[in-house]
């Protein structure tokens, strides 16, 4: 909307017919009155009524003429993905990231710092408040167009109290809720989730997974989550804390892990022990490009891709880890599809063939076996653009998040 246009009263989009015909003008972007009528069952007057309502919001406006039946060539009404924008932030272990997007899941913004997080709850919640703030400066709009704010957190997320994280697992946010904080900065609903969770939406709405109703989304990070996509919805378990494969414990030997237990996934393919294991395991590649530089998970990633044998090493090794428990997952729950992201998926198919041949020996069956297993395409924004996609999904569930719209 051009500066110093006057705002449209708020409309009131209450009813379920609305919330109906306003979804699937999202989902078709243009469509004429008469084939939402056609395809609802409803009369055209009907219809006719609820897009009024629709027109007297920004979120749908006429946006020409479409194809004749053989009469008048009908007026099309189309969703205005610019009407509203979302901010998604991923709050890692040791980092950062804020997206700005508009209500079709394009980037407006991006904003990334390195931060531990882990330790310093007080400063995570500034440095979130500061690069949202870059972000909604960058796309310089009106800041009632800013719709609500979707956070990813690295912990468990119980739905009774959805802006505390699970205190083993980041002992020094013990008090410390995000709610309030980003509530009073930015003035707008916030909605926490679970990066895991959060990435298999992303996946489900703009990624790999999009058309598939049952798949898993493997994040390997600092810690390693699932998101476990059942019947198109995210399922969450009896307590809100499903998902949690990192701490599925595979060696009773292994490593201790911050769980209390011992031999756990995330101990073996966590980013912090794949940089460790390529760091001891150096003098015997010589001749590795890792050898001289920063060693980090970037750089495992890149020489991986240029077949360097260290790094491909590591990455055997843990796609073996992985394959374990993916294997696992297969015959429990027989998805579509396995999508890896965060940690060594950039390394692509040198990942993907080791971790496939790791399921085919532990699977039962060969149709388990065959669910596709394939890395993520959205790369490092992937879990915020799921935090900002939380809150679209929630807006098109409940109008009255989009601006601009009011309950009666």
């Amino acid at each position: 909307m051009p500066s110093g246009r006057r705002p449209r009263p708020a409309a009131v989009l209450d009813d379920e017919l609305t919330r109906t015909v306003l979804n699937v003008v999202w989902k078709r972007r243009e469509i004429s009155r008469a084939e939402i009528a056609r395809n609802s069952g409803r009369s055209r007057s009907t219809i006719s009524d609820v897009v009024g309502r629709l027109l007297s919001t920004e979120l749908v406006a006429e946006v020409g003429s479409g194809e004749s039946r053989g009469g008048r060539r009908p007026i099309l009404v189309g969703f205005q993905d610019q009407a509203g924008v979302i901010l998604g932030v991923d709050m890692g272990a040791t980092h950062i990231s804020v997206i700005l997007t508009d209500l079709r899941g394009r980037t407006l913004a991006w904003r990334e710092r390195a931060h531990p997080v882990h330790g310093d709850p007080r400063g995570a919640e500034a440095l979130i408040a500061e690069l949202g703030e870059a972000c909604l400066a960058e796309w310089n709009g009106e800041r009632s167009r800013l719709m609500g704010v979707g956070v990813a957190v690295p912990s468990p997320v119980d739905a009774g109290s959805p802006d505390r994280v699970i205190e083993r697992v980041l002992p020094a946010w013990r008090g410390h809720g995000l709610l309030d904080r980003l509530d009073t900065v930015f003035g707008v609903p916030v909605f926490v989730d679970n990066d895991a969770n959060l990435g298999a939406v992303a996946e489900r709405w703009w990624g790999q997974a999009v058309g598939i109703d049952d798949f898993v989304y493997l994040k390997v990070a600092t810690g390693v989550g699932a998101g476990l996509m059942i019947g198109g919805e995210i399922y969450r378990g009896a307590t809100g804390v499903a998902g949690e494969i990192g701490h599925l414990a595979i060696d009773p030997d292994g490593p201790e892990c911050v769980c209390g237990n011992r031999g756990c996934l995330a101990t073996f393919v966590g980013r912090r022990h794949l940089v460790d294991r390529a760091r001891a395991l150096l003098d015997h590649f010589p001749d590795s490009t890792l050898h001289g530089g920063d060693l980090d998970i970037r750089a495992i990633e890149d020489g991986a891709l240029r077949d360097d044998p260290l790094a491909l090493q590591v990455v055997n090794e843990a796609a073996v880890r992985l394959g374990t428990v993916v294997a696992g997952v297969l015959n429990l729950l027989n998805p579509g599809s396995v999508i890896i992201g965060g940690s060594l998926a950039r390394a692509g198919s040198r990942l993907v063939k080791p971790l496939r041949e790791a399921v085919a020996t532990r699977t039962l069956v060969d149709s388990a076996a065959a669910s596709d297993i394939r890395t993520s395409e959205l790369g490092e924004r992937a879990v915020a653009l799921g935090a900002a996609t939380h809150v679209l999904v929630k807006a098109l569930a409940n109008p009255r998040l989009f601006p601009g719209v009011n309950s009666r």
